[in-house]
């Protein structure tokens, strides 16, 4: 007997629709899977027969094909385990009616050997992709029920075994209902780090709120112990609270990645990576035989750090490229390509040479001009080019430490929060018909509009930019952190002062390129 389930495969952090067909007929036993399965998929004979045994069925001594449509589409993962036993079932047992279910719902769900539903990858995209085709409903893993909770226009029946499945389909058991999560509700807790615990770093906090406040890409350049970590983890603190479809997009991602925790919904914290400078280049940037989401792409929506930047290797860093640019990273294969959204903050961190001491005035700088030369050059123009505000973080004074008066005056997050909300709702405003409302996506053309220029500040960029030899990419980026300064200031132009405190910003660019 033939039976077709509908059922779903992800591809990128994509899901598209799988037809599960199974042919239950006469003849030697035999049990193939055909359609362009994965070894992951090819395996699942074993773990369905196993399933159905131990759920109190016979399994059909009989030939049975199971193929997976489109055949041209490449399959993987194990979330197709359940629609296929489902199929060998229903397929071998007619009596037991379930066509009118398996037609019109949309199944998905590893086996375990006794039957059990485990929990899969990607059960929030392959929701969206039941709702998009059509389905009344989905049945899916229980484990995987939390991040499943904020998709409404479709029914989601959570199911904790085979057993259960069928017995929900006879409608012997009614239809479990989901469970309320408190993510869902609740504001992101980003710990306890706040800016009111760092001494100090006066310029270095004021150019992680330019940064927070239009999205810019930063790099910190200081000495052991400065504190460019400490400045950098507390990022987030200032960034406002993910949109719903910010939360939705990268739940996405998350559940594709496998790095929801169990019964976690919606992912309300802006992502903060921080990978080893050992990194590799597919780890980093994504991709693999069945591309993979990578760092960058896992910090969509939020935050990525590169600490000991120039310690990453150089075909790393230079694929950095492509996602700083387009806010997305495109991977091609033999039959398909894959884009993934990286959209992210870009923060960094460096020492100024290898020892880490160059131009400390409490250290001695024990580097050659070569190895101080070879260090930075690790770091290429373009790529430098790329990143709007160069920070120089000094060590800080004693005095500021143990000070307790000064300790006091340290402003806190959410004062800096204030003003960059405020920022980002002018932003909105003057962007409100562009897909990225942000004053780091300006375009070209975007530049001429939002950034008029007066005499005075035109005369004052063009003096930077002969003496210090920027090119036309660090022009725009200037004009972009001045128009995020003026925005903090709630001003609608641009003043000569912006202008100016947004190239102080750029000072590095010829002292790191020896």
């Amino acid at each position: 007997m033939f039976t077709s389930i509908k059922s779903a495969s992800v591809v990128g952090i994509k899901a598209l629709p799988v037809e599960v067909e199974v042919d239950v007929s006469r003849g030697l036993p035999n049990f193939v899977v055909v359609g362009l399965a994965d070894n992951a998929i090819k395996e699942s004979k074993e773990r369905i027969r196993s399933a159905v045994k131990n759920c109190s069925f016979k399994f059909p001594a009989r030939r049975i094909t199971i193929n997976l449509a489109p055949a041209d589409l490449k399959k993987e993962g194990t979330g197709l385990d359940l629609p296929a036993a489902l199929g060998i079932i229903a397929g071998d047992l007619p009596e037991l009616k379930l066509s009118p279910w398996l037609n019109n719902y949309l199944f998905c769900g590893e086996l375990s050997l006794d039957g059990r539903i485990k929990e899969i990858r990607g059960a929030l995209p392959i929701a969206l992709a039941a709702r998009e085709s059509g389905c009344e409903g989905i049945f899916l893993p229980r484990a995987n029920a939390a991040e499943v909770t904020s998709i409404t226009g479709i029914e989601i029946i959570p199911v904790a075994s085979l057993l259960e499945t069928l017995d929900i389909i006879q409608e012997k058991i009614p239809r479990p209902k989901l469970p309320e999560t408190a993510s869902q509700t609740e504001s992101p807790a980003y710990e306890t780090l706040d800016f009111a615990e760092v001494r100090g770093q006066a310029q270095a906090k004021r150019a992680l709120e330019i940064a927070a406040a239009g999205n810019h890409n930063l790099l910190f350049v200081g000495p052991p112990g400065s504190g460019k970590t400490m400045l950098a983890k507390r990022l987030p603190s200032i960034l406002p609270v993910l949109t719903f479809e910010e939360a939705l997009e990268t739940t996405i991602i998350h559940s594709v990645a496998g790095l929801l925790k169990p019964g976690q919904g919606l992912v309300r914290e802006r992502p903060f990576r921080h990978p080893h400078h050992t990194i590799s280049d597919v780890a980093l940037i994504g991709g693999g035989i069945h591309p993979r989401p990578g760092e960058v792409t896992l910090a969509h929506n939020g935050i990525l750090f590169l600490d000991e930047f120039p310690e990453f290797k150089r075909s790393a860093l230079e694929v950095l490229r492509q996602p700083l640019e387009n806010r997305n990273i495109s991977i091609s294969r033999a039959r398909a390509q894959v884009v993934f959204p990286a959209d992210f903050v870009l923060i960094t961190a460096m020492n100024p040479c290898p020892c880490g001491h160059y131009g400390d005035p409490l250290h001695e700088c024990i580097c050659s001009a070569t190895q101080i030369q070879r260090y930075r050059q690790k770091i290429s123009g373009p790529l430098l080019d790329r990143i709007d505000l160069h920070i120089e973080v000094p060590a800080v004074a004693t005095r500021e430490l143990i000070d307790p008066n000064l300790n006091n005056s340290a402003e806190a997050s959410e004062a800096i929060r204030k003003r960059v909300l405020k920022a980002r709702k002018i932003q909105l405003q003057r962007l409100k018909n562009y897909p990225r409302r942000h004053n780091a996506a300006l375009s070209d053309k975007d530049l001429k509009k939002f950034c008029p220029l007066d005499a005075e500040c035109r005369s004052l960029l063009q003096t930077a930019m002969d003496r210090l030899g920027l090119s036309a990419r660090a022009y725009s980026r200037i004009l972009k952190v001045a128009r995020t300064i003026a925005d903090l200031k709630n001003e609608t132009g641009i003043a000569p002062a912006d202008i100016a405190e947004a190239i102080q910003f750029r000072s590095l660019d010829r002292r790191l390129q020896l």
